[in-house]
């Protein structure tokens, strides 16, 4: 994927299905935690592009660190925001735990079906099962239309709030 935004439409989704229960900030923040690597080996042409980030073992490491730096983070920029709504911004530490790695989790699996540089169950395999398994295409319209789906869903449950 071209670094971040096609990821950001499962999180849309799963917003939209959890709302409270999940950060979209913090899963952006993992987005783009994940991708600081391959943009290293980008800018400095040295290293592996899809790297030990880009395995269930270098994501689960990235996620913590994710969690625990993208809380902050992310109250601090809502607070900037001023998206406050008259109670104090405060994402729990399992709404964070669990955002930061759906977030990680999810950005190997969309990148192992799109890169074949991609070793997700290293250092176990060195096998990428799911490689191929839909096309590109595919796969980036499964990303939009799930964002597209995840906005719908998540304003049309506010409104429905609003309106009981």
């Amino acid at each position: 994927m071209p670094f971040t935004p096609f990821h950001m439409g499962p999180g849309i989704l799963i917003k939209s299905l959890l709302q409270g229960g999940f950060s979209l900030m913090v899963f952006g923040w993992s987005q783009i935690v994940m991708d600081i690597q391959p943009l290293v080996v980008l800018i400095t042409g040295e290293g592996h592009l899809h790297g030990f980030s880009h395995t269930y073992v270098g994501a689960s490491l990235l996620a913590f660190f994710s969690c625990l730096t993208g809380k902050y983070l992310s109250e601090l920029g809502l607070k900037m925001l001023k998206m406050d709504l008259s109670f104090p911004i405060c994402i729990s530490w399992p709404v964070s735990f669990l955002s930061a790695f759906i977030g990680c989790f999810s950005h190997v699996m969309l990148d192992s079906i799109m890169h074949s540089d991609v070793e997700p169950f290293y250092p176990f395999s060195l096998n990428n099962e799911i490689l191929g398994i839909v096309s590109v295409s595919t796969l980036h319209k499964l990303c939009l239309y799930s964002g597209l789906l995840g906005a719908a869903l998540f304003y049309g449950v506010g409104f429905f709030k609003r309106k009981t």
